[in-house]
This record gives structure tokens, C-alpha cells and sequence, in this order.
């Protein structure tokens, strides 16, 4: 039972000694940590707006963790997530600003532009996986920057408006909601939390309730057991990316049709799609544990600029957040502490 457990505890922990180090380096640094997080907690739920907007920052990463989760889970690594998610948010802001549509089928269309886009940037690297494993490391990094320039002069040429963007979306491409606006004094937070959650129970069906799922499982966890049983191992190293991509394409669309209603020329990424990787592996790339940990994520990120307003640099939670990810990447020392601390309760 413990055993089973330790999926729980271990990020748990891990996210504990990560708040209690950077307790330490407040401390260190001359800042009142129970001020510092004091601030950061009132900056996530001190009122209505605080807590939307830091449900409007967890959906684009439940959804680019939900892309990383679901690579881990059939043995791919995709540093990707952040090109996929760019060129998403780029095809649903086109598909936003160049129809005129019902909105029961222009904001599904947009949406779906999206999945499509960020499954097609990730189809390259994976087809050059399968076809010359080429690691999908080194392919999908450079896609990252190809897709950062490739956007930027797409916009630049065709779709640019002034001030350095696009045109905003029609009304009827939009994941804005008035009442979810009203009930939490107007944040920015849109329905695109919805498409997020489904998005989640979704990657959990697919990967634990389908034939599919079973087979990309296989091939993740021994290429040529699933050979030799049967299975089109290429096939599914793809097919792999292709989803985990337009997951990532999906998250774009959250960004472009719900937070911003545009698309921006943009000199850096925007660093959702490498949070996604931190998130999946505190989620313990599991549907539930990327939705809790983009919770996590999102309120540390949000709130964290509260903290300036007591004199902490919001930095520090910058590193808080490091200190977790090493600490869950350290997961084995973890085990190795709790397993030390029960032998002595016996």
C-alpha cells in the first residue's frame, strides 16, 4: 500500500523541501519568509480576481503538462511542447480572425486547428524517430526555434495589424466568458479551463482504457518486446507524438482564444511549454497529478507577484520552483529518506 502511495508522498515531500529551502534562502537573503509567503498565498486566493487569473495561468500548463505526461508515458521525451503550443496558438487565431462562422462551429474549428497544427510540428521529429532515430531530444529543441521565427514571420507577412500582433479574433472563435469574468471581478479567466479538464480526463481514457493506449505503452516501455508481439513500433513512436503535439497545439489555443485574443511577433518563448515538463514530472505523469501540479504551478506563478509588494523579489519563487523540480527529479533520494524514517518507526 505504502509502495502504491509513494506516487503521492514523494511529489508531496518534494514540493515541501522545495518551500522549505527557499524558506532558507529568504532567511539568508534577508527577507522574512513567512512575510514573503504570506504575500504569496494572499496573491493566490486573497480575493476573486487573484484566484481567476490564477486558474487563467494553470489551463495552458494543464494542457502542456497533459503533452509532456503523455510522451513520458510511451517513452518519448518531448521538449517540444513549446513550439507545438506556438504554431497552435498561431492556427487558432488565424482560423479566428479569417471566418465568419457559427460560433458552435467556428470556436471548435479554431480549436481544432490548433490540436492539428501542434500534432503536424510534432509528426517531424517523430517520423525522424522512427524512420532514422534521430532522438527526438535534438529534433525537437530546434523545432522550438523554428517555430518561434517561422511564427513571427508568418505574422509578420500575412497577418500582422499593427502594434507588433494580429487582429483579435471574432466573438465567435472566443473562449471568453462573460460570467466566469463577473463571478470573480473581472479576471481574464475564460472557458478554456473546461477544455483543459476534458482534456485531462481524455489522456487518461486514451492511454489506460484503449487498445490504443496499450500499445503506446508497450512500445515506451520495451521497443522490441512490442515488436516482436506484434506491433507497429514505428507506427506508434509517431502516432505518440502526433497526440502529445496536439496537446500542446491545444494549449496554444488557450492562449490565443481565450487569454489574449491575439497572437503577438514574439522575440522569446513564452516558457509554458518547458513549465509543462516541471508540471508532468510532479504530476507523476498522471492525468490527476499534472491537473494538481499545473495548480500549484499556476498559483506560484501568479501569485508570485504579490510578493513585491512586501520588498520580495518574485525571483525567489523562480527558484522555489527549481528547487521543487530537483527535488522531484531527486525522487530517489526522497524514497530513500522516508524508507530511512519508517525502518526507525518500527
Amino acid at each position: 500500500m505504502l509502495k502504491k502511495l509513494s506516487g503521492i508522498y514523494t511529489p508531496l515531500f518534494a514540493v515541501f523541501l522545495g518551500i522549505f529551502v527557499g524558506a532558507i534562502i529568504m532567511l539568508v537573503s534577508g527577507y522574512n519568509p513567512i512575510v514573503g509567503y504570506g504575500a504569496l498565498i494572499e496573491g493566490i486566493f486573497g480575493n476573486a480576481e487573484y484566484l481567476g487569473e490564477t486558474i487563467r495561468t494553470m489551463t495552458p500548463l494543464i494542457l502542456s503538462g497533459l503533452a509532456v505526461a503523455f510522451a513520458f508515458r510511451t517513452g518519448l521525451f518531448n521538449i517540444g511542447v513549446e513550439g507545438q503550443l506556438m504554431v497552435g496558438w498561431l492556427a487558432a487565431v488565424w482560423v479566428g480572425v479569417t471566418f465568419e462562422l457559427p460560433k458552435i462551429i467556428h470556436l471548435p474549428m479554431a480549436i481544432m486547428a490548433a490540436a492539428i497544427a501542434g500534432a503536424l510540428w510534432a509528426f517531424i521529429p517523430g517520423y525522424l524517430k522512427a524512420k532514422f532515430k534521430i532522438h527526438e531530444v535534438i529534433t525537437t529543441i530546434m523545432m522550438n526555434y523554428v517555430a518561434l521565427y517561422v511564427t513571427a514571420y508568418l505574422i509578420r507577412t500575412y497577418l500582422k495589424a499593427g502594434m507588433e500582433r494580429t487582429e483579435k479574433i471574432a466573438s465567435s472563435a472566443s473562449l471568453a466568458s462573460e460570467y466566469l469574468q463577473v463571478i470573480t471581478e473581472y479576471s481574464r479567466l475564460h472557458y478554456g479551463i473546461i477544455v483543459a479538464l476534458l482534456a485531462a480526463v481524455l489522456m487518461w481514457f486514451m492511454l489506460w482504457k484503449t487498445k490504443l493506449g496499450y500499445e503506446l505503452r508497450a512500445v515506451g516501455y520495451n521497443q522490441h518486446g512490442a515488436h516482436y508481439s506484434g506491433m507497429k513500433v514505428n507506427r506508434n513512436i509517431v502516432l505518440s507524438m502526433v497526440i502529445s503535439g496536439a496537446f500542446a497545439g491545444a494549449a496554444g489555443a488557450m492562449e490565443g482564444l481565450g487569454t489574449f485574443q491575439y497572437m503577438s511577433i514574439m522575440a522569446h518563448f513564452t516558457g509554458i511549454g518547458f513549465d509543462g515538463i516541471a508540471v508532468a514530472l510532479l504530476g507523476a505523469n498522471t492525468a490527476l497529478g499534472v491537473v494538481l501540479a499545473s495548480g500549484l504551478f499556476g498559483g506560484l506563478k501568479f501569485g508570485a507577484a504579490n510578493m513585491e509588494n512586501v520588498g520580495v523579489p518574485p525571483e525567489l519563487v523562480e527558484i522555489v520552483i527549481a528547487l521543487i523540480i530537483f527535488f522531484v527529479a531527486s525522487s530517489y533520494l526522497i524514497r530513500l529518506i522516508i524508507n530511512r524514517f519508517q525502518k526507525e518507526g518500527k
